[in-house]
């Protein structure tokens, strides 16, 4: 009896939504998910001129993250089939690789091993070297900690190698004869070797500041004092993974209470000579960093959208550590360049997978980094763009709520007569939607969300389409009930006739 009642209930919400659906026509219930719809895809992506408020980032949190998925997975077609081409090189990686590893020895290298490359590089005259390493902890093949590990019989040894310079000297000798950045890993929490602070250069705030905005991290692994003191300036490295995916990266952070800057702006700092780095913000955050007359446009949380090119494109940029120590490097593909060292060698370097669906080393994405400020080519995705698009899916929601069920319009005709005909209509227009976002990407550099508007649009659009196919399924049904009758009593007439 229970399940017989319990069935009975069950079977009332089909009922309940087929009349929900055609109350009014359909217009309440599509009026409501384009309202629900919308709301859910500004919370996948809160503007940066409000403050979040809690709730928000709970319903985001709870909810799955279809909006924000599928706009990552568009933004990474829309480069897929438009990759930056480089117009300029003005990047040299010299990289640690397999060849040069087999020839010098296993990473890592006794610091004077590598004073020497960066003696090397520094002769050929480049505009600055920065460093994709880290060194927080003593060089265990220095002479004064060898001499540590001596027996007590050879304390004649022992003496002679305490008198000789330490590698750590050594090393800091080198960086600071040369135009060196020391590079430093963020980290969000407390591991061997970590502080809370690093030598950095200023950062001038022009407006509000957007501290509480960007990406901020309370520990960072860095070199040795000795080294930092010694080096021209130090940056974080760091990348923003969406889904393993690095799409954006951060210009500027936070560590602790104060800003730094990443590797590619503090470059960028030291060789046009600058003091400091310029940072533009508002009460939405920052909107551009700025080094001599260098202006780089960010998103609200400092970091940019990088337009990938692809790593076959730029291979040309790579020289191995192992022809600059041999002396057999051509000097000019080093000197008045913007020198990265970093390793590449399998086993020693962090990949990273881009949009390209390519996976290349870390310090490439630096490289591309200082190629893109280089050539202006910046992709954006600016507050108004979010309000624009919201604006674009009420409207047009709205047109079609209003539009679509009228009895005698047009569609409402040409639904009655081919309701086929409405599919073919709204895949049409996606497809120019498709098409127009993606030309705004390759002449305007503006991220579009076209897969919000495609989601949104078509669920509202549903609401009407759905119920159509059903009263058009029951008139043709009705129309064959009522031929069926029409033949019966034909027959019966004809057989009751003398």
């Amino acid at each position: 009896m229970a399940f017989a009642s319990m069935k009975r209930y069950d079977n009332r919400w089909p009922a309940r939504t087929r009349t929900l659906l055609r109350a009014m026509q359909g217009r309440p219930m599509a009026l409501l998910i384009l309202v629900g719809l919308s709301f859910l895809n500004l919370c996948s992506e809160w503007p940066g001129n409000l403050s979040r408020p809690a709730f928000v980032a709970a319903l985001d949190a709870a909810l799955p993250d279809s909006f924000r998925g599928a706009r990552q997975l568009l933004f990474d077609q829309y480069e897929r089939r438009f990759p930056r081409i480089p117009t300029a090189q003005p990047v040299t990686i010299v990289e640690i690789d397999d060849e040069t590893l087999a020839t010098v020895g296993q990473w890592p290298w006794p610091r004077n091993q590598l004073a020497h490359l960066i003696d090397l590089i520094a002769a050929q005259k480049p505009l600055a070297i920065g460093l994709d390493i880290y060194m927080p902890e003593p060089d265990q093949t220095s002479p004064d900690k060898v001499a540590a590990n001596l027996p007590k019989s050879s304390a004649a040894l022992a003496a002679g190698l305490r008198a000789l310079p330490s590698h750590e000297a050594i090393l800091a000798r080198s960086l600071r004869a040369a135009p060196t950045i020391l590079g430093a890993a963020a980290f969000d929490h407390a591991a061997f070797n970590t502080s809370t602070d690093m030598r950095s250069a200023p950062i001038l705030v022009h407006g509000s500041d957007p501290l509480g905005r960007v990406q901020r991290f309370d520990y960072v692994l860095a070199s040795l004092p000795e080294l930092q003191a010694a080096a021209h300036g130090q940056a974080m490295l760091s990348v923003s993974l969406e889904q393993g995916v690095v799409r954006r990266i951060p210009v500027v952070m936070g560590l602790g209470d104060k800003l730094v800057p990443g590797l590619p702006m503090e470059m960028l700092r030291f060789a046009t000579g600058s003091s400091a780095i310029d940072v533009f913000a508002d009460t939405s955050g920052m909107q551009a960093v700025g080094v001599a007359d260098v202006l780089v446009p960010t998103q609200p949380g400092g970091d940019i959208w990088l337009h990938f090119a692809s790593i076959r494109s730029t291979l040309g940029r790579y020289l191995s550590a192992r022809d600059i120590l041999e002396g057999k490097a051509d000097p000019e593909r080093i000197r008045n360049k913007l020198v990265l060292v970093g390793l590449t060698g399998a086993g020693v370097t962090d990949m990273r997978t881009t949009p390209l669906g390519e996976l290349v080393p870390g310090i490439e994405i630096q490289a591309q980094v200082i190629e893109t400020i280089f050539e202006g080519r910046f992709l954006r995705r600016p507050t108004w763009l979010k309000w624009a698009e919201s604006a674009f899916i009420l409207m047009f929601g709205s047109a079609i709520i209003w539009y679509v069920p009228r009895t005698h319009s047009r569609l409402a005709a040409l639904i009655r007569k081919v309701p086929k005909a409405t599919a073919l209509l709204g895949l049409s227009l996606h497809l120019l939607n498709l098409l127009c976002c993606f030309y705004i990407f390759v002449h305007f550099g503006l991220l579009v969300d076209a897969a919000a508007i495609f989601i949104i649009l078509s669920a509202v659009m549903g609401c009407f389409f759905s119920p159509s196919l059903r009263v058009e399924e029951q008139k043709k049904a009705d129309a064959v009930i009522a031929q069926r009758d029409q033949d019966a009593s034909d027959r019966s007439g004809k057989s009751s006739s003398p």
